[in-house]
């Protein structure tokens, strides 16, 4: 859970850095490469390379691919279309693509969390309604498959790590995620990217460094060893915590205008859908990873 906490207020500047230093200004794809580039540079020479069993390695480039390559290349899109704050109302459904996704893997419905993933969705949404662009459609469908490939990634990684347990940190094993990401980011460069519009700043590269070492490094390891400790309920829930950390960063660092009430209210009534799960939690037995 700490992981998970910790990992929630380390993004909750990534959203902001995005739309107000990069989006529209630097290429998507290219800034999603680059993360890719520098977040694996930090783990692929802490990687076992070998007595690793290939499947492991498969499923650790699925995910990869999954949870950064595709999900963060539909997330810079969105900012292309849509503002910081619609960006955030529009990956309110995280959680039920966790739990659905999550039930799915152990073949049973548990209504107990996919009502504490609805509560969490309905307090986010106390706190991110607001007036939505025209090109709502582009942006939503944009954001649901981040939602659904981000959450994959994250039931699926705690998944195989109980399939291929070992006894080497995970963080030896890591490297191959990143791997899986440069497969589908290299390639949507090469394709779909604009050479012209590259950073041209140190501001913007210092943020790209940023995002890479921190927020997509540090960050998407840390996250997914939290989401292989926790059971599905808790995760999806924790997926939504970074509604309101977010939108503080946002009003108190670049002066967004926030409705506090309704932050407030919102923020308790995700408090309300945590502790709805964690009591359900104890009431059934949790997947654990070592």
């Amino acid at each position: 859970m700490r992981y998970l906490v910790f990992v929630t207020l380390l993004w909750a500047f990534s959203f902001s850095l995005i739309g107000e230093y990069l989006a529209g200004q630097v290429d998507s794809y290219f800034a999603v490469l680059t993360r890719v580039v520098i977040a694996g540079l930090v783990f692929l020479p802490l990687t076992r390379w070998r007595g690793v069993a290939p499947s492991f390695i498969r499923g650790m480039l699925l995910i990869g691919a999954l949870q950064f390559g595709v999900t963060y290349v539909c997330l810079y899109l969105s900012f292309s279309v849509l503002t910081v704050p619609e960006v955030l109302l529009f990956t309110i459904l995280t959680p039920l693509h966790v739990t659905l996704i999550e039930d799915a893997f152990n073949r049973r419905f548990n209504p107990w969390a996919l009502l504490a993933a609805l509560v969490a969705v309905a307090g986010a949404a106390v706190i991110r309604y607001d007036q939505i662009s025209a090109d709502f459609y582009l942006g939503f469908a944009l954001l649901q498959l981040a939602n659904f490939t981000f959450a994959a990634g994250q039931v699926g990684y705690k998944h195989l790590l109980a399939r291929h347990p070992a006894d080497v940190p995970q963080y030896r094993r890591f490297g191959y995620f990143y791997l899986g990401a440069l497969a589908v980011a290299l390639p949507a460069f090469l394709l779909f990217g604009n050479a012209s519009k590259l950073p041209s700043t140190t501001l913007q590269w210092s943020v790209l460094v940023w995002l890479g070492l921190a927020a997509s490094g540090l960050g998407l390891y840390w996250w997914n060893k939290g989401a292989s400790l926790v059971d599905g309920g808790t995760l999806a829930v924790m997926n939504n915590a970074l509604v309101p950390a977010g939108l503080l960063v946002n009003l108190l660092l670049w002066n967004r205008d926030a409705d506090l009430l309704r932050l407030s209210l919102g923020g308790a009534v995700i408090g309300v859908s945590l502790l709805m799960i964690r009591r359900s939690s104890r009431q059934r037995p949790v997947m654990k990873v070592a």
